[in-house]
Order: C-alpha cells, then structure tokens, then sequence
C-alpha cells in the first residue's frame, strides 16, 4: 500500500512541475479542488484498508466516503467544457490530463480495494444505483469505472472462483437496466459490465458447465463468454430481454437470482417511470423461466402486498399481481403459507394477492392442499408444518386458520379448483366443522364476524361440490342466519350432518370412511372427538336404521373412556340417541361392559349420562341378551347407591329397582345382588332428600316383593316408620337368608362414621337389630369389635344418638356374655340356633308425640329410657321441622 501512495505522489508532483496554474486561473479551481480531494479521501480509505477495523464498520466507513468522491468526481463537467476553461492549446492539455487523472485516482481507488478484498465489488452496486437516482451524473464515465473493475475482478476471480461476491445478483439487475438506456454509449458499457457479472458468477457455479473459451478480451464491447447452450451476451441485449433474462436465471445461483428479482421488485415503485416499465418487463420474463430458483418467496409476496398498499399505477399493479401468479406456479406452498399470515379479514389488497394465486389452474391441488393443512390448525396454537413449526400466531388479527376460512371463498368458485375439492370434500368439511367449533368456542370473547368465515366457506363449499339442495335446505332451517349469533356449534354441526343425510349427498360413502379413518387414527386434539362423534353418529343414525358394522362398534367402546370427559360424555349420549340399531348388535354386550366401566368415572355428569345411556340400551335389548350381562349391571349399581353426589345416587338406585323389574323372570339370579343392597335402601330411608326417600321405597317395594316378603306394605308413607321397617327384614333374614346377616352387619358398622345425622342414627339401629337377630352367627372377637366401634358413639354430644348407642352397646354386651369363650361350645351353639330360632321384637320402640309451635316441635313423650334421661337434662331435646322429617327422631 506504501508503494502504492508513493506512485500516487509521484504522479501528482510530476503532473504539478508540468501545468501553468496560471494560465488556468479561477475556472480550473473546481478541478483542482477535486484532485487534491480525491487524493486525501484515497489515503484516508487505503489507510482504513490496512487497519484491524471491524471489516463491516471499515467497509460502510469507506463505502460514505466513496459516495462524496462519486458525487464530486462524476458531477464535474463534461470533457469538452473543461477543455474551453484553456486559453491555449498547454491549457487545455494540462487541463485534460488532470481531467483523466481524476478519474484514474478514483478507479485506482476501487481496484486496490477490490484487489484485496473482493467483496468489496459490491461498491460497484452501489455505484450503479447512485447513476439510476441522477441522470445528471456523468453516466457513459461512470459506467466505464464499473466496466474496467468489472474486467480486473474477472481476471481475479478467474485465479480464485471460490472467493465470495455476494452482491452479483444486485450489480446484474442495475446493470440490466441501463441495458434499455437511451444512450448507445451507456448501453455497450452496460452490455460488457453484465458479460463480466455473469462471467464472475459462472465461475462460482459449479452447477454450469464451464467456458469453451473462457479468456475475456480487454474490450467490454467484443466481448462474448460462451456457455453450454447459451449465446453470448453480446447477441443478447439490444431490447432482447428474454435472452437476458434466460441467462441470468441460468448462470446465477438461486439466492443471487433472488438478489436481482428483489431489485427489479424494488425498481417497480421508482418515480422514473421508463425504468419502471423497464423492471417490469424484465422481471415477468425472469419469472416466466426461473421462477422455481426463487428464494425468499414469503418475503417477496410481504413485499408485493405492502407495495400495492401504496396505490401504484395499474400497469406496475399489473406487474405485481402476475408477479404473485407465476411464485404460486412455482412455489405454491410458500406463496399460500404467507397469503394467510396477513391480518383477518382481509383487505382487498389481500383479495387481489387471492385472486392472483388462484389464476394458476396448474398448482389448484397443492394449492388446495396447503390450505387445508392450514385450515386444520387451531388458532393460536403452534403448529408442526412443512418440517419446521411454524406459530398461529395469538394476535387476533393475524390468525391463519380463520384466514384459510376466508380465503377458501375466493379460491373455490374458481373452475380449476372447484374441480379439484371434489375429492377433498370429506376433508374440507371435517376442517370446517372443527373451525367451527373453535370459532364458537375458543374465539366467543373475540371478534364475532370469525364464525361467518366458516359460514361462507362452509356454503362455498355445498355449491362447488354440487350439493346446492343441501345449502338451500339448511337455509329453511335458518341455520346461515344463526351463525351472526352465538351459535352452539355441537347443534351446528348436528345440523349439517342430518341434513346432508336427509339429502341422500353422493358424498356419503368417502365422508363416512374418512371420518371412520380419522376416529380411528386419533384426532391431534381432544376437543376434535367431540366435533367427529358428533357428526360421525349422526351419519349412521340416518344411513344405519337397522343394523350396525362391528368396526365402528369398536369406535364407540373406544371413546366412551377417553381421558376427556366430554368426549365420554358425547360418546354415551350419541349411544343413547342409536339404542334401537345398537340393541340389534350381535355384540352388544362387548359395549354395554365400557358402559359400566364408565360408573367409576371421576366425572359426575359422565356417570348420570352412562347410566342413562345403559337405560336406554337395555329398555329395547332382548331379555336373553340380557339376562346374560344383569348381573354384571346390578353388580355396578350397588357402589353408587350410596354416592356422595344425590343425583347419581338416587338415579342408581330407581335404576336398579327397574332393572329387578325387567329381570323378575330371573330374579333367582340376582337375589344375591338384592341381598347385598339391602343395607344403602334401608338407611336412605330416611333421608332428607324426598326423592332419595321415594327412589329407596320403590326400589325396596320391589326387592321385598321378589324376596316374597311382607315388609312391601311397611314402607307405604301412610304406615311408613323406620324402625318397623328394619325389624320386619330383620325378621325374613333370620328366616330365610341368616347367612347374609354377617355381611350386612359389616356394611352397617361402614355408616356408623358417617356425619349425616339419620344415616348414623339408622345405622345404630339396624346394626342393634342385625346384630340381636344373627348372635348365633357371630364370634367373641367380631362382639368386640362391635362393642368397641357403639363405644365411641355414647361420647357424642347429641343426647338422641348417645342413648341410641348406649342401648346398642349393652344389647351387644348381653350377647357377649351369654357367648362361650370355647370355640367348640361357640359353633355348637350356632348349630342349635339354626333350628331354634325366634322372632324378634321391638328394641328400640321410640314413640314421639309431636306438637308444632311455629317453626320447631319439641318432643313430649319418648321411650321410658329416653324420657327419663331428658327429664335430668336442664332442657327439653328441640328439634326443627325439618330435622325432624329427615334426622332428628324415629317416628313409630
């Protein structure tokens, strides 16, 4: 670099010795100005060259001060006016040659730099864009600066192709342009620098054949670079773009061809309007041929819609919208991907990007395809697309699948694409129907024109498949109209699916096999079952009257225990609303076992719903069927007898008197079962709940009657008390099923802990009642474990309870003592019992004579035990109404 400044010095001392500065005066000041400028700015930028700068920060430092010596070195005057500036033929020589020399200090300046660092030809790019914003700079001058780099860089790169110049594909489309410029001077400058751009980017593309004859000539204007099959540069311009265009596509690499779409993309909105048309013209033809090498598609289309955002002249909206058409034919996916992030709803600038895409008939499938990939997303929800993740953004107005819903109005009453959703029909609907769901659901707190997308879409899609009677039959049914309101989406769709049926659509076999396919697969999201239980068993409620494939059997089984309760919860009430075809399935039983498995769902609404369901099944089930599964079901009902929720506790137990009901012709096969229930029907006697009360006396009406005992006209509510009740079926146990007395008293002892104030108190007496009637059965140790469990209970401080617990415990104790410790004396003892037994009398005999004073009733006369210890209490036992029906007392 030293040995390069003292040359310049050298030049500069000998072009001083030999001009008469005094010959030039005040007219040649701007030229000298200029030189000694040129040649302090050139050190300056040969000096940063050198440096340990940051290579970016010393490239953008000298790039500034390369534009101040373009501006100043090419606004100068013309050759012929500087040569006038000369008195005498001397004058105007020196003149000249400093002239020259200003122009060879700047292009010496360029080429040392170049030289060193190639990448630095992007200066030339530069160069070339500061010329297309000034017509009035010295352009011909300028241009042979960039030709004259150009050819030493082909030189250079020629030694070393792998070295980097990223900006070729930029420099080619500046130079493209003034390839259409007015002067012929200018053209021929233009013509060579693009023979030399290509040249240089042929040698870095390994993908060309290389060069016959690849040896530049030194001048720009004979020069021809040969390809495989392509003509020399030269024979390619004069106007003849395509050429020009054909082999830039060919010779640049894709990400530098992207480079020179871009810049032309960028010239289309330039004030100049001659090199706007230009840019046009030579784009369209750029794509017509290398579309498919385009890179950055989404950030070109981004750059399209923001441009027509501006209102452009029609002809450069022209350019655009083709511009928009030919990306879709070669890059469909990436053009339609990035059509949906735009805002919802769309602006017309978008309906035109819209309209432009769906002009090409050749890529309507994958078009299609991409826009039912799109329109299966849930907005805002990240989403695994094309091999990279790609997020829905939560934004409200940039929500991708809302816009697939939009857009499908434009794309589908297009002839080329109407054609080709005939064969997605099933997977569009499905899209939409799940859209919505979403739309109803998931955006109800957002924008309430989203559901309409679907709507339009959803119509759009009826008229282009040939169903328009199914659009005009949900019409009548006003169900267009609903979607401007908050409209349930599980009806909705309830909607489509029986009309489409009623319509007898010609649709119908693909829609139900793919529907069957995705329900087999797995919808990606639960909420989805829920979308295709509904619209799939309503298909088969209309098409299926009679009998059902054992295949979506299995379908209907699966879902019934999903992980989410509302899918179960659909499952069983579509079921429900199919009983008579599911009733008249071979197989029926395989269903009703995942229905009962659904009793122990931690979802109470999923247990009322399977327990309906079951009702309904078995109402039209064929009684030999079900003689063989009602054990398995009574068995079931007998957990939920006494659940913690009223409702599903007294559903299960009038359901299980029904199912005696149906069974009474087999009533020997469940006796057992009834046996085992006894002890929840007895106690919710008295419960609070009237329809507890009324659901236990209708079904133990019913058990008793079976069991052929008398206690049915016990529990009529005229002749209804408790323990009147207990001390009848105490009785018929002792006569006739002693053997179960055991288990019942285990069951009780269960309720004894309860805090429900009359199941504690019923469970007293009928563990009192139970134990009196089975004390041949028992052994010492269980006496004990009784007395010890009644023990606790005579420490509470409800004085009712405690006296009830007290009697307990000493009718317990008298048993104890009158038992054996000899194991051997004990079962002797149970034998001679079995013979001699006697029926029991009244333990407890608590009578109450009630009074009503306003809200409370106070207890006037009790059992002589209970009395007496009331009349030692400081106050009478008070109770309130209510208590009394439901906890407080026993009522004889």
């Amino acid at each position: 670099m030293i040995q390069e400044t003292t040359n310049t010095m050298t030049r500069l001392q000998t072009l001083q010795s030999s001009v008469t500065w005094y010959h030039v005066e005040f007219k040649a000041e701007i030229l000298l100005d200029t030189y000694s400028g040129l040649l302090s700015e050139q050190s300056i930028i040969l000096a940063m060259n050198s440096s340990f700068v940051d290579p970016l920060v010393q490239f953008e430092s000298q790039l500034q001060i390369i534009e101040l010596s373009f501006r100043k070195v090419f606004s100068m005057p013309s050759l012929s006016t500087v040569k006038a500036m000369g008195r005498t033929s001397e004058d105007t020589e020196d003149l000249e040659n400093l002239y020259q020399n200003i122009f060879n200090i700047f292009e010496d300046t360029l080429l040392i730099l170049v030289s060193k660092d190639f990448y630095k030809i992007q200066i030339l790019k530069e160069m070339a864009s500061w010329m297309s914003e000034d017509s009035q700079y010295q352009q011909e001058r300028a241009m042979m600066v960039i030709t004259r780099v150009l050819i030493f860089a082909s030189k250079r790169v020629k030694k070393y192709p792998s070295i980097d110049a990223p900006c070729l594909g930029l420099l080619a489309a500046e130079l493209s342009l003034f390839c259409s410029h007015n002067d012929p001077e200018i053209i021929q400058q233009a013509m060579a620098g693009m023979n030399y751009v290509l040249y240089i980017a042929l040698c870095q593309n390994s993908d060309v054949v290389k060069f016959r004859s690849s040896k530049p000539s030194e001048e720009g204007s004979n020069i021809k670079i040969m390809t495989s099959g392509v003509e020399s540069l030269a024979k390619m311009t004069q106007g003849e773009k395509t050429k020009i265009a054909q082999s830039v596509g060919q010779i640049l690499l894709p990400q530098l061809l992207t480079d020179f779409v871009w810049t032309l993309l960028k010239k289309l909105s330039s004030p100049n309007n001659k090199m706007a048309i230009e840019a046009a013209s030579l784009l369209k033809l750029t794509l017509e041929f290398h579309a498919q090498k385009i890179t950055r598609v989404s950030k070109i289309v981004e750059d399209i819609y923001e441009q027509l955002c501006g209102n452009p002249s029609p002809m450069i909206k022209s350019v655009m919208l083709h511009v928009i058409s030919v990306l879709t034919r070669a890059s469909p996916k990436k053009v339609i991907f990035q059509l949906m992030e735009f805002p919802v709803p769309a602006d017309k600038t978008l309906l035109l990007l819209w309209q432009a895409a769906s002009m090409e008939a050749s890529v309507a499938s994958e078009v299609l395809k991409t826009i039912l990939l799109i329109l299966k997303g849930k907005p805002g929800e990240i989403e695994e697309t094309l091999g990279e993740k790609r997020r829905f953004s939560l934004d409200a107005t940039n929500m991708m699948p809302v816009a697939a819903s939009q857009a499908l109005c434009t794309f589908l009453p297009v002839t080329s694409y109407g054609k080709v959703v005939v064969k997605l029909f099933p997977e569009f609907l499905m899209a939409l129907l799940l859209q919505l769901s979403y739309c109803s659901h998931h955006l109800k707190n957002t924008a309430q024109d989203r559901p309409l997308y679907v709507r339009d879409a959803l119509k759009a899609l009826l008229n282009c498949s040939g169903l328009e009677e199914v659009e005009k039959a949900l019409e009548k049914k006003n169900f267009w109209d609903q979607f401007s309101q908050v409209m349930d989406h599980q009806y909705g769709i309830h909607l489509i699916a029986k009309t489409l049926s009623e319509c007898n659509f010609p649709q119908f076999p693909e829609t139900l096999h793919y529907v069957y396919k995705i329900a087999v697969e797995g919808p990606r999201r639960s909420e989805d079952s829920i979308v295709t239980i509904i619209f799939f068993a309503e298909l088969l409620n209309n098409f299926f009257k009679e009998s059902l494939p054992e295949e979506f059997l299995v379908l209907f089984r699966n879902w019934i225990n999903d992980s989410n309760p509302s899918v179960g919860k659909m499952s069983l009430q579509k079921i429900a609303s199919m009983a008579p075809v599911f009733s008249e399935i071979e197989s029926v039983c395989n269903l009703l076992l995942p229905v009962l498995d659904a009793f122990l769902s931690k979802e109470h609404t999923v247990i009322i719903r399977a327990m309906l369901t079951l009702r309904n099944i078995l109402s039209k089930l064929d009684k030999k069927i079900y003689s063989t599964v009602c054990i398995r079901i009574a068995s079931s009902y007998s957990p939920l007898m006494d659940h913690v929720n009223s409702g599903i506790q007294c559903m299960a137990i009038r359901h299980f008197g029904e199912l005696l009901m149906d069974m009474n012709h087999y009533n020997w096969m469940l006796k057992h079962i009834v046996l085992g229930s006894l002890v929840p029907l007895i106690l919710f006697l008295e419960s609070k709940e009237t329809r507890i009360v009324n659901a236990c006396r209708y079904t133990l009406t019913i058990c008793v009657t079976q069991l052929k005992w008398s206690t049915a006209s016990l529990l009529k509510e005229e002749t209804y008390n408790f323990e009147s009740v207990v001390l009848d079926i105490c009785n018929n146990l002792l006569s006739s099923y002693e053997s179960y007395i055991t288990d019942l008293i285990s069951d009780t002892l269960g309720f004894l802990g309860s805090s429900r104030y009359f199941l504690k108190k019923g469970a007293i007496i009928l563990v009192g009642y139970l134990g009196k009637s089975g004390e041949h059965l028992l052994l010492r140790d269980e006496i004990d474990i009784m007395i010890e469990v009644i023990e606790r209970l005579t420490r509470v401080e409800d004085p009712l309870i405690k006296e009830l617990a007290a009697k307990t415990r000493k009718l317990f104790k008298e048993i104890a003592n009158r038992m054996s410790s000899s194991t051997i004396k004990q079962t002797f003892r149970k034998w001679v019992k079995m013979f001699r037994t006697k029926k029991l009398k009244l333990i407890y005999d608590v009578a109450n004579i009630i009074t009503l004073e306003g809200n409370e009733t106070e207890i006037i006369k009790e059992d002589s035990l209970i009395v007496s210890n009331l009349e030692k209490s400081e106050k009478p036992y008070r109770v309130t109404k209510e208590n009394y029906f439901n906890e407080a007392v026993y009522t004889v």
